[in-house]
């Protein structure tokens, strides 16, 4: 029986004098030059492609991000492409600083089309292609090595020509359009022929673009290829060199950052990665690797949730929760371990102890930077979490700093109500679970007014009244302190005995600045109970939390 894998081979090529100088390079330390083809590449993979408003006002958010390079379309591909161009031309949509780019395939009734279209243009990029691989020579157009140049040539010719004789400011780019499938030495042979058409001077540059038209090679392989025409290329000075990679192996990132190690100035990607089959390089999570190595990539995706908002308006796609950067989820860790982690490296870089630099574990980059929320998108509870999930949680949302002592009780409360019901829990359920639990304890007794007297070197002398029922009792008891003198009421009132362990005051961080919070655990056969009071008087929230642990100790043992 024949395997699946005897139908495929490799049908990419390598040159036969390989160099790998990009391989000493550990990392980018300049951005490349960007430009956005979500409205022409990423237009045309739409099972619904945009209407010409709707390409407007992605063109106004392309500009506000940072792009400066923006390809608008293919105006000879349909009505509504043709008119957008003409549109932002004729309305001076183009800022000062912004170049339109559109594609067109070096056929000559298509290239007079195109520039029909960018007439009177302030800047613009014509993108001529034709494909050059041996299976598009062999297969499609059935043509010689020479005869396929020969379309590249004639069609570069032609961009002059028209270039001259149309109003408009014009840069010049090819691509050997198939490129994956393509002789190496051949690919370069194309690109330096229409490069000697064009004459290209430092001051005036030609673009060359190597397009991962269907990617079969890995990223290694790629990379390799790029250094080759890197160093290949004729008027070398005078070329910008530049990668448009897809993403059918998964690995359009990959090619597009060893790409740039190799040679590469100019990377051509859409925002989350669409385009034509598995999309094009997702230029999101480009730029954002480039923080993460602390590099600026010149784009601004500091509100990406909004961003994704209107990218999926514009475009009918969805953004999936695991997107690196700019999904829901890939700030979120539900793993108590991962909690834990971040929880502390919060508190340390909180505490000024990591200096300037994001070291945060499990967070490359600092959620803030993408317009992310700390309170809803780091941690979230469900039977996975752990302690440090749940303490987060409750100081950041609610200023409820848990003693570190209580937290694993705490974590195990929270993650056992998650895993009896099944879901998620909200930060505002798991704020209900802990005050049901910790705070608003109705038992046994409550503390009603307290008097205290005190004398230098002398115990604490308190009367405290306590409400069992519908009744009041009023006790005199002493103490080391005013806690400790209630504690000593309650006890000889009940006839009971347990040992005051645990009692740490905090202010609330967040919400009411006034108010405070105290948290008391009692020990009793040696079983800890926690109870926590919130009020404007730190004696009284003490007072408040050492009766709510009285009262979760009434409920486990024979308190009376």
């Amino acid at each position: 029986m024949t395997a699946i894998s005897d139908k495929y081979a490799p049908q990419y090529f390598l040159p036969e004098e390989c160099t790998y100088d990009w391989v000493k390079k550990d990392r980018i330390t300049k951005a490349p030059k960007w430009c956005s083809v979500d409205l022409r590449d990423g237009n045309q993979a739409l099972i619904k492609p945009m209407s010409l408003e709707d390409k407007l006002e992605f063109f106004k958010l392309l500009v506000k991000i940072g792009f400066k390079e923006i390809e608008v379309g293919f105006p000879a591909a349909s009505e509504t492409e043709y008119r957008f161009c003409r549109e932002i031309i004729e309305r001076g949509l183009i800022p000062d600083d912004v170049t339109i780019q559109v594609l067109t395939q070096a056929r000559e009734h298509i290239i007079r089309k195109t520039f029909d279209a960018l007439e009177g243009a302030p800047h613009a990029v014509v993108h001529l292609y034709n494909s050059t691989s041996v299976a598009q020579r062999e297969q499609v157009f059935g043509k010689s090595k020479e005869e396929i140049k020969q379309i590249a040539v004639d069609g570069a010719i032609l961009l002059q020509k028209l270039a001259r004789e149309t109003k408009g400011d014009f840069t010049f780019q090819y691509s050997p359009e198939s490129f994956p499938g393509t002789e190496i030495e051949y690919a370069v042979d194309v690109c330096n022929a229409v490069i000697d058409v064009w004459n290209p001077t430092p001051d005036k540059k030609v673009i060359i673009n190597i397009p991962t038209t269907v990617q079969i090679a890995m990223p290694h392989v790629f990379a390799t290829q790029i250094e080759y025409i890197h160093k290949h290329l004729h008027s070398r000075d005078a070329v910008t060199l530049c990668v448009h990679p897809h993403n059918d192996r998964g690995c359009g990132v990959s090619d597009a950052e060893l790409a740039v190690l190799a040679g590469a100035e100019r990377v051509e990607g859409t925002l989350f990665g669409n385009g034509e089959r598995t999309g094009n390089v997702d230029i999101i999570v480009l730029a954002m690797n480039m923080y993460t190595h602390g590099v600026d990539p010149g784009l601004d995706f500091s509100h990406i949730s909004q961003l994704r908002e209107r990218y999926e308006h514009f475009t009918g796609m969805k953004v999936h929760e695991r997107s690196p950067y700019s999904g829901d989820l890939v700030f979120t860790a539900f793993s108590g371990s991962h909690q834990d982690a971040i929880s502390k490296g919060m508190a340390f870089r909180e505490a000024g102890k990591s200096g300037d630099k994001w070291t945060v574990p499990y967070l490359p980059i600092d959620p803030k930077d993408l317009g992310r929320e700390y309170e809803s998108d780091i941690i979230r509870i469900n039977s996975q979490s752990g302690k440090g999930g749940v303490a987060f949680i409750l100081e950041h949302n609610f200023g409820i700093a848990l003693p570190k002592t209580m937290r694993e009780e705490v974590g195990y409360l929270v993650k056992g109500y998650s895993d009896r019901h099944h879901k998620e829990l909200s930060p505002k359920e798991i704020y209900e679970i802990f005050t049901k639990e910790y705070v608003d304890q109705k038992g046994v007794f409550e503390i009603g007014h307290c008097a205290f007297s005190h004398k230098e070197g002398k115990d604490v002398k308190g009367k405290i009244t306590l409400k069992v029922g519908s009744k009041e009792y009023t006790k005199e008891a002493t103490g080391n302190g005013r806690l400790d003198a209630v504690s000593n009421a309650i006890k000889e009132y009940f006839g009971t005995s347990y040992e005051l362990t645990d009692y740490e005051q905090k202010a609330l961080s967040k919400g009411s600045k006034s108010k405070a919070v105290s948290y008391v655990g009692i020990v009793k056969d040696g079983k800890k109970y926690w109870g926590v009071g919130i009020h404007e008087d730190i004696i009284r929230s003490s007072i408040k939390a050492l009766a709510a642990a009285a009262n979760r100790l009434e409920k486990n043992t024979d308190f009376r």
